[in-house]
C-alpha cells in the first residue's frame, strides 16, 4: 500500500511491476515448503493475474479514483501491493455462510439481489432494527453498513432519505454485500483500544512448543542425574578405599541388582528421549552403564575399561561427593526443585484455558487476572504447581491484547512506536467521529463503519487525485444531517489534542507516520480547526508538485516561528516571504491544467532552497536523492505538522519544551550510533535529520533564557556518547551553538544537519579523534 498516493503525479502504471509480482507469487506457490504459504502465494497470483488481465482488456484504469469500469468511487475495491486494483470489489465474490443462512431462514433465493430485497421488506427491516438495538453485528467492509443505515433512516422517520439511498445502492445489489454480519457480542467500549484480540493472543500461545533445550535440561536433572547416582552407588559397593574395583561372584545379589538397573535404564531411555548424553560411551554415565553391561554378560572387564570405570567413579565422587552425603543431597534437592518448575509451554496452556472463556474478537480489559499465578483448582486440573508465576514470555501475547485507553497502552509499553500508535488510532477516531450522532444506535453503527473504512487499502492515484474520504460514501452522506453541533466538534478537538500531544511526547524525534497523519486530519476536519496536516512524500514517485495544503502548513509555521526564532535562523527561512506567498496564491486560486490544485510557488521555493542548502548539491547524484532534497525542504518549511499541532491544535508538552528537546536528542544519538560501520546508512541519516529538526523546533519554543541552558545539557549528553557518535554530531552541535549566539551556521566547523544529499553525506565519514563536543 502506498501511503503517498495523494501526491503522485505519474502518467501511467507500469505493467512490468504487476508482471514481476505475479512471477514472484507463482514461484512461492510452486516451490515453498510450507503448504499454507503455497496457498497464499497461489491466491496472490490469482489477484495479480486479475490485475494484468484488467489492464489488458480495459476493465481497469490504474491510477484513477474509479479504477474498475462500472463501479463508482465509493465501492471498496480489492487492492494488492502498490495500490493496484484487481477489478473485484471487496464486498463481492461468492455468498458467505451467514448470507446463505439468512436466505434459507427468509425462504428467498440465495442471491445477493434477493437478500437485498428481503432486507427492505417488513420482516427484513425488523431484523435490521434488532441488530441496531443489540449492537450484535460486525462491519468488516464499509458496504456492510449500508442496509443498517437504510433501516435506521426508516425508523427515524426519514423515508425520503432512505429511498434515495436505496436507489443509489440498487444497481449494485446483485454484486455487493450490503447487509451486516451477525456477531455473538455487542461492540466494545468506545474509549478503549487494543493492539490484538483475545483470539490473536490464544493463537500466539497455542503456537508455543516445548523448548528442546529446557526439556533436555529438565530431563537431565529429574531423570538421568538421579539414575546416575544409583549407578554410582551400585559400583561403589564393589569399590574399596583405594579405588580398586572387585566384582563379586555370580551368585552375589549384586548381579541381580545389576540386571534390574539395566532393565530400568532401557525403560527410561525409551520414555525419555530429550537428553542423549547417557548414550555417549565416553561420558561418566555411559562408562558406568557400559561396564555394567559387561558384568551382567559375565565378560571380564578389560584393563582399559576397568581404568575408565575407576576414573569415572573417582571423578564423580570427587566432583559432587558421595550420593547420600549432605553436600550431594543438598545439590540434588536444588536441582529437583529447578526441574519441578513448570515449563513455559505448560503455563501457556493454563493461560490458554483462561482466555478461552473470554470473547475472542475483542481485547482483554483485566489482564492481571489472566496472568495471575496458578490457582489450586488449575493445579488440580493441569498438574502445574499451584502458585507458579506466569513468565514474561507467556505474559507478552496477553499484554498485546490489553484493552485500555491509548495513553495507558503507551505507558505500559504495549505501543512501542508511532507506527503502532497509528494502527490503533482509527479505533479512537471511530469513537470520536461517532459522537457527532446523538442516537446511540447510529453512534455504534458509525463507529463500526469507520473502523471498517480505515481498513480500506489506498489506491495508486495519479495527477494529485486524493483517496476516497469517508464522507463521500452514500450511506454516510445519508445521515450527515443527523450530526450534532459544537459538542461533537469539541470532542474531536479534544481527541486531536490528546493524540497529537501523545505522539510528540511519547515518541520524540520520530516523524508522524502517514496513517497517523490521515487520522489527525479527520479529527481536524471534524473539529473545524483549519489545521493542515501534510503527509511524508516518497522520493521515488515525487514529481515536483505540492498541493496547496503544504503552503498553508508553512504559513501556520510562519505564524508560530516567524520573527527571528531559532528554527527560522537555523534553517535560514524567510517566513515573511512564505506568508506573502500564501496570500498571493490564495488570491490567485492557482489551478493545474488538469484541474488538480497545486502550489507552484511553494514547489519553486523548495527547489531553490534545496539547490542552496542541500549537502553535496553541487555534485551529481540520483534523481531520487534530488527529489529527497526538495521534499526535505518542504518538511523544514512546514515543520512536518509540529507547528500545526502546537499553533492550531494547542498540544501540551507536559514537562516542558526543553524536556521534549532533550528526548529528541537522545533519539538523535541512538540513531547516529547506527551509522557507524553501516554499509547502507542513508535511511538512518534521514531519520537522524528528522529527530534533529524536531529537537531544533522544540528548542525554539523554549524561552530565550532556557535555550542556552538546554543546549548546554545537550552538549553534556553528547560528551558522554562513544566517540563515533559524539564526533559525528560535533559539527552539527557547533552549528547550532553558532546560531544561538547570533552567528551563521556555516561559519568555521559548524554544519547544518540535513538528511538528504546528492553527494556523499558528511555524517557518513568516520570522525577524527579529538576533544569531545560540549
Amino acid at each position: 500500500m502506498n501511503d503517498d498516493a495523494e501526491q503522485q503525479h505519474l502518467a501511467q502504471a507500469n505493467p512490468g511491476y504487476a508482471a514481476g509480482q505475479l512471477a514472484a507469487a507463482f514461484r512461492t506457490a510452486a516451490g515453498h515448503p510450507d503448504p499454507e504459504t503455497r496457498r497464499r502465494g497461489a491466491e496472490r497470483g490469482r489477484r495479480w493475474r486479475a490485475v494484468l488481465d484488467g489492464m489488458a482488456n480495459g476493465l481497469l484504469t490504474i491510477g484513477s479514483r474509479t479504477p474498475v469500469a462500472g463501479l463508482p468511487a465509493w465501492v471498496t475495491p480489492e487492492v494488492v501491493r502498490g495500490g493496484f486494483a484487481t477489478g473485484e470489489p471487496s464486498a463481492g465474490g461468492p455468498l458467505l455462510d451467514h448470507e446463505i443462512a439468512t436466505a434459507r431462514r427468509a425462504g428467498v433465493p440465495a442471491t445477493r439481489r434477493a437478500l437485498f430485497a428481503h432486507f427492505l421488506s417488513e420482516e427484513g427491516l425488523a431484523h435490521l432494527h434488532g441488530l441496531l438495538d443489540s449492537g450484535r453485528y460486525e462491519v468488516t467492509v464499509p458496504e456492510e453498513a449500508a442496509l443498517l443505515t437504510v433501516a435506521w433512516l426508516v425508523r427515524a422517520g426519514e423515508p425520503a432519505a432512505a429511498l434515495d439511498l436505496v436507489e443509489e445502492l440498487a444497481p449494485f445489489a446483485d454484486r455487493l454485500r450490503f447487509g451486516p454480519r451477525p456477531s455473538g457480542r455487542p461492540v466494545a467500549r468506545a474509549d478503549f483500544v487494543h493492539r490484538s484480540t483475545v483470539a490473536d493472543a490464544r493463537a500466539a500461545l497455542a503456537a508455543r512448543r516445548p523448548s528442546t533445550a529446557v526439556e533436555t535440561q529438565r530431563e537431565a536433572l529429574a531423570v538421568w542425574h538421579p539414575f546416575g547416582d544409583e549407578l554410582l552407588l551400585h559400583w561403589l559397593e564393589v569399590t574399596d578405599e583405594r579405588g580398586h574395583i572387585r566384582l563379586p561372584g555370580p551368585a552375589d545379589p549384586w548381579h541381580a541388582r545389576s540386571t534390574a538397573l539395566l532393565s530400568r535404564y532401557r525403560d527410561l531411555a525409551r520414555r525419555h528421549t530429550y537428553c542423549t548424553r547417557h548414550l555417549r560411551p565416553r561420558e561418566n554415565l555411559g562408562i558406568l552403564r557400559g561396564a555394567l553391561e559387561e558384568a551382567v554378560a559375565a565378560r571380564e572387564l578389560t584393563p582399559r575399561r576397568l581404568g575408565l570405570l575407576r576414573h569415572a567413579v573417582a571423578s564423580m565422587v570427587r566432583r559432587r561427593g558421595r550420593p547420600g552425603s549432605a553436600g550431594h543431597t543438598a545439590l540434588r534437592l536444588r536441582q529437583a526443585a529447578h526441574a519441578a518448575l513448570p515449563s513455559h509451554h505448560a503455563l501457556a496452556g493454563v493461560v490458554l484455558g483462561r482466555l478461552s472463556g473470554l470473547p475472542q474478537d475483542g481485547g482483554v480489559e483485566e489482564v492481571e487476572a489472566v496472568v495471575a499465578p496458578v490457582s489450586e483448582r488449575e493445579a488440580g486440573e493441569t498438574g502445574v504447581p499451584a502458585g507458579a508465576a506466569v513468565p514474561a514470555a507467556v505474559r507478552r501475547p496477553v499484554m498485546a491484547a490489553l484493552s485500555a485507553p491509548v495513553a495507558t497502552l503507551v505507558e505500559r509499553g504495549v505501543v512501542p512506536s508511532a507506527e503502532v500508535l497509528a494502527e490503533l488510532v482509527p479505533q479512537l477516531v471511530a469513537a470520536t467521529t461517532a459522537e457527532a450522532h446523538p442516537d446511540p444506535a447510529l453512534r455504534s453503527l458509525a463507529a463500526a463503519h469507520y473502523r471498517a473504512f480505515r481498513n480500506r487499502r489506498s489506491l495508486l492515484l495519479f495527477d494529485l487525485q486524493r483517496q476516497v474520504r469517508v464522507e463521500e460514501l452514500p450511506w454516510v452522506r445519508a445521515v450527515d444531517a443527523q450530526r450534532a453541533g459544537s459538542g461533537a466538534d469539541e470532542a474531536a478537538a479534544g481527541a486531536l489534542r490528546q493524540l497529537g500531544g501523545l505522539a510528540v511526547r511519547a515518541f520524540p524525534g520520530t516523524i508522524l507516520p502517514n496513517p497517523l497523519v490521515r487520522e489527525l486530519s479527520v479529527l481536524a476536519r471534524q473539529a473545524e480547526l483549519g489545521a493542515p496536516f501534510v503527509e511524508e512524500l516518497a522520493a521515488d514517485i515525487f514529481m515536483g508538485t505540492f498541493t496547496p495544503k503544504f503552503l498553508t502548513a508553512a504559513r501556520v509555521a510562519a505564524e508560530l516561528l516567524g520573527g527571528g526564532s531559532l528554527y527560522e535562523r537555523y534553517y535560514a527561512i524567510d517566513y515573511a516571504a512564505v506568508r506573502n506567498l500564501a496570500v498571493i496564491e490564495a488570491a490567485e486560486s492557482v489551478l493545474r491544467s488538469g484541474g488538480a490544485r497545486t502550489s507552484p510557488g511553494f514547489a519553486a521555493l523548495c527547489r531553490q532552497r534545496a539547490a542552496e542548502s542541500a549537502p553535496g548539491s553541487g555534485r551529481s547524484g540520483s534523481w531520487v536523492a534530488g527529489n529527497g532534497t526538495v521534499i526535505e525542504q518542504a518538511q523544514i518549511l512546514t515543520t512536518h505538522n509540529l507547528a500545526t499541532l502546537v499553533h492550531r491544535v494547542g498540544i501540551d508538552p507536559g514537562a516542558g519544551w526543553d524536556d521534549v528537546a532533550l528526548h529528541c536528542f537522545d533519539t538523535v544519538c541512538r540513531l547516529t550510533g547506527r551509522v557507524h560501520h553501516n554499509p547502507r546508512p542513508l535511511g538512518t541519516i534521514k531519520d537522524v535529520a528528522y529527530a534533529w529538526r524536531q529537537m531544533v523546533f522544540h528548542l525554539s519554543l523554549c524561552p530565550p533564557d532556557r535555550q542556552g541552558d538546554t543546549l548546554d545539557r545537550v552538549g553534556e549528553v553528547c560528551a558522554r556518547q562513544p566517540w563515533h557518535i559524539a564526533g559525528r554530531l560535533a559539527p552539527a552541535l557547533t552549528g547550532l551553538r553558532q546560531v544561538v549566539s547570533g552567528e551563521r551556521v556555516d561559519r568555521g566547523t559548524g554544519r547544518r544537519l540535513l538528511g538528504w544529499s546528492t553527494g556523499r553525506h558528511w555524517l557518513r565519514e568516520d570522525p577524527a579523534p579529538g576533544p569531545r563536543p560540549r
